[in-house]
């Protein structure tokens, strides 16, 4: 099957975006991408299908999840414009980053203390020690 610039096959849309096409698949399963056209049985797509997928693997670059970048095209108005879209689950997940880079500022922290533990004994080691009193505290 030869495809003209409006349309192409999985394979070939596959191929320009990057992706498998199971990926493609899968997203059209999952609502992300419309239910393609079909021509003799074939899946068939319009170039536009290729600025949805480059929408999809920006979002799951920036850490969205599948379901936050449905939102980006399902969850506004339609007058949102897209820049108002992206900002505002931006602002969200930005949260949701700062959040984890202080988790792992903490674990860096520990794992860099622990380094330092010349302790010969369990008994005689100040991070458990520590640890204990935290696990104290939270139950009190």
């Amino acid at each position: 099957m030869e495809s003209t610039p409006q349309s192409l096959s999985i394979g070939e849309v596959a191929h320009m975006a990057g992706l498998r096409p199971s990926a493609i698949r899968y997203y059209e399963r999952v609502g992300l991408l419309p239910e393609a056209r079909r021509v003799g049985g074939r899946r068939s797509y319009d170039e536009s299908i290729l600025q949805r997928l480059a929408v999809i693997r920006l979002g799951q670059r920036a850490g969205f999840t599948l379901e936050e970048v449905r939102t980006l095209w399902e969850g506004f108005p339609p007058s949102t414009s897209p820049s108002e879209r992206w900002s505002s689950l931006a602002r969200e997940k930005l949260l949701e980053v700062d959040a984890v880079i202080e988790r792992a500022e903490q674990m860096k922290a520990l794992l860099e203390r622990g380094l330092e533990c010349e302790c010969l004994t369990l008994e005689d080691c100040e991070l458990l020690a520590e640890q204990v009193g935290v696990a104290r505290e939270d139950k009190a």
